[in-house]
């Protein structure tokens, strides 16, 4: 099968593919697998938006970005940073200080029976 550049495109629109998590770690290296592949041939071939995975980009928005090719600057990153529930990790933290005096209570208690 093949997918060469259309000469008969009607727009300038250029297609960002991030496909630096389309593979697997082998190693030192990695392995682009079949349904990497095709994952990256579809979207080449649909030319849509799917966020955090490519970014069809019209001339004039890179004309902006004074000719920035490089693909971060059009394909949104996913934040995978770890959520915090503040109410969550305060409850936590009462429970600890809790515990904790209940310890320090009971060690205060067996000092006082060894000086007793």
């Amino acid at each position: 099968m093949y997918y060469g550049i259309e000469k008969s495109r009607l727009d300038n629109n250029v297609l960002f593919i991030d496909a630096s998590k389309e593979c697997t770690k082998v190693t030192n290296s990695n392995k682009l697998e079949e349904k990497h592949i095709d994952k990256i041939l579809d979207a080449f071939v649909k030319r849509e938006n799917q966020e955090y995975f490519c970014s069809l980009v019209a001339s004039e928005k890179i004309a902006e970005e004074d000719y920035n090719l490089s693909v971060s600057t059009y394909v949104e990153q996913e934040d995978t940073t770890e959520k915090i529930v503040i109410k969550v990790l305060n409850a936590e933290i009462k429970r600890i200080v809790k515990r904790e005096q209940v310890l320090r209570d009971e060690i205060d208690k067996i000092i006082t029976e060894i000086e007793g």
